[in-house]
């Protein structure tokens, strides 16, 4: 899975569908192409100091690694953004949040084939 790197990619992440759960807000893109799926990760600075920002970044990307990447689908971003509870909430229940974020954003997503307006 690739990495999102350019303020562009994160920008037009942010006005496609969301999904929010107490750990994380999942954001994703139709890219309208067939590349591989794509992830970024933020935190902000309202969720703490640079340490707690670093922590949970961290965390989302393993939970990335471990579930997103068998979940995401080809042509598509996807942008997973730390809460201030994400710094405390147990590894299973971030797993489970994401699981309910994905299963939303999967359900109610255009068609693959529909490539909408950019």
């Amino acid at each position: 899975m690739e990495r999102l790197k350019r303020r562009q990619d994160f920008v037009a992440a942010a006005r496609a569908s969301y999904a929010a759960t107490p750990g994380m807000v999942v954001q994703m893109r139709a890219r309208g192409d067939d590349g591989p799926a794509r992830v970024g990760f933020t935190a902000t600075k309202r969720i703490g100091n640079a340490v707690v920002r670093n922590r949970v970044k961290r965390r989302l990307r393993e939970l990335a690694r471990l579930r997103l990447e068998s979940q995401a689908w080809r042509g598509h971003d996807y942008v997973l953004i730390g809460r201030d509870k994400s710094f405390g909430r147990s590894f299973p229940d971030l797993e489970s949040d994401l699981a309910a974020a994905l299963k939303k954003l999967h359900r109610t997503a255009p068609a693959r084939g529909d490539r909408g307006t950019p």
